[in-house]
């Protein structure tokens, strides 16, 4: 790699080959030639005098792109499309005069763009499969581990750390749904002409109607779609754009919730991302081990969560059937997504498959709040055994937590609000019974419960259709 010129982090150091490729000048060039034998093929099925001998040579040299040609023609004609144009014809001269017959230049180029989006998300949906897995099986082996729940960060009542992980899981299930749909209505721009009126094709087949609309539906076919968009301008429409990036987006924010838990529970020393053995976590501090997985998680999903906006504005600004305002945006805006969400979705699976837990740190933790949280458990006890009067409780449970606060507050002490209790005839229960009360395991409601049904209902059935994609195991550039 040329150390004097700038390459983007997105392709130097984070997306993976698969996706890169995709979004190459190999990948878009071969599609054009794919495009233009699909175009003349179905022209010659519709009776433009093609020939077999002309579809023949076209297909031979599909894959061997001339691209020294094409480069030194664009440098003649300043135009990308008929560069390629003339390098093919270059190829095969018997087919020469009749490539992209009747086309305009998005005819290849937003035809292609369809084409990389949908198969990138396929791989941005295999993907988020194995992140899925991943923290299904964590959810599943701690289904059951007490931990303490927050809310505002604030201590709240228990649940299990395998019940924390199905929110994680939750909302990755709704981003995959977000993908099937979109996967379940691609279609591509088809022919349409430099307006969209297919004014070109209705005079190539002298106005019949029927070849024009039987041309879209070949050329969707051979290129494996079920059909075209009915009507457009010049151009697909980029709300197309918009929705393909904004499911990346979706993903970016599920992903960036998971790593801020993380990052907090990493600092609670309850949980830990991943630490390789000879990782450096600080240059200065060397008992350091920072979460820097889950940190550059939130760094690059910040990015796209952004680089949404770029779609949003491209597609407002659009003037009736074309500008061209769009192109350069397009050109970094949809890539630069689609990889940091493969970048994305590698670490998040890496942090998921080796997330550490500390069960003793959480147990410690839990136990430290659980008296508090048993005193409704505590009052209701003494009301039913010993006839107590609730009012009277609630008052003496209100001041000695206070008090018990005070201590773990201002005097850095421990917890001892049950010894405080226990010590309060009102309450008529000795210190034995109330610890008896207080097993973690009692005040997790039906987080281990949701679990198990969770997984064994949604995430079975979420994932049932993606048994032959394996699990993938990234590699990740430290």
């Amino acid at each position: 790699m040329a150390k004097d010129t700038y390459e983007s982090p997105l392709s130097a150091r984070y997306a993976d080959k698969e996706m890169k490729y995709l979004f190459s000048p190999d990948m878009k060039f071969r599609t054009w030639r794919k495009l233009w034998i699909a175009l003349a093929e179905s022209e010659m099925e519709l009776g433009l005098p093609i020939t077999q001998e002309q579809i023949d040579e076209l297909k031979a040299h599909r894959d061997d792109i001339n691209y020294d040609v094409a480069t030194e023609r664009e440098k003649l004609v300043r135009h990308d499309v008929m560069s390629h144009v003339y390098a093919y014809g270059v190829q095969c001269p018997k087919a020469k005069g009749i490539i992209h017959l009747g086309a305009t230049s998005c005819y290849v180029g937003d035809n292609t763009d369809i084409i990389i989006m949908t198969e990138a998300l396929k791989l941005v949906r295999n993907k988020l499969v194995t992140v899925i897995r991943n923290l299904a099986k964590f959810a599943d082996e701690y289904k059951a581990l007490p931990t303490l729940a927050f809310t505002h960060f604030q201590p709240a009542q228990p649940t299990t750390v395998g019940k924390r992980a199905t929110l994680w899981i939750q909302d990755l299930l709704m981003d995959l749904e977000d993908i099937e749909y979109q996967l379940s209505k691609a279609k591509l721009l088809g022919s349409k002409g430099t307006t969209g009126t297919q004014a070109s094709f209705l005079e190539l087949f002298d106005g019949d109607h029927e070849k024009v609309k039987e041309l879209d539906r070949k050329i969707a076919e051979k290129m494996g779609y079920k059909g075209c968009f009915a009507v457009s301008g010049q151009t697909y429409t980029r709300k197309l754009d918009a929705q393909f990036v904004n499911i990346l987006a979706g993903i970016a924010h599920s992903a960036f919730k998971f790593s801020n838990d993380i990052r907090l529970l990493q600092h609670l020393k309850e949980v830990e991302e991943p630490f390789e053995k000879n990782q450096i976590g600080s240059s200065a501090m060397a008992y350091k081990r920072n979460p820097m997985r889950s940190e550059r998680i939130g760094s690059l999903s910040r990015y796209v969560m952004v680089d949404v906006l770029n779609t949003y504005f491209t597609t407002a600004t659009q003037w009736f059937e074309r500008t061209l305002d769009d192109s350069a945006n397009k050109r970094l805006s949809v890539p630069e997504a689609f990889l940091a969400v493969d970048a994305i979705l590698n670490l998040y699976a890496n942090v998921a498959d080796g997330l550490v837990v500390y069960p003793k740190v959480i147990e410690q933790r839990l136990r430290k709040e659980l008296p508090f949280m048993a005193t409704e458990n505590i009052m209701m006890d003494a009301v039913k055994k010993r006839g107590a009067d609730r009012q009277v409780l609630h008052e003496r449970i209100r001041v000695h937590s206070m008090e018990a606060s005070k201590v773990v507050k201002e005097q850095g002490g421990e917890n001892d609000l049950l010894q405080r209790i226990a010590a309060d005839d009102a309450f008529g229960v000795t210190l034995e019974e109330l610890e008896a009360i207080l097993q973690p395991e009692k005040y997790t409601g039906r987080a281990k419960e949701q679990t198990e049904d969770f997984l064994a209902n949604d995430v079975k059935q979420a994932l049932a259709p993606y048994e032959n994609i394996e699990t993938e195991k990234p590699e990740i550039n430290v």
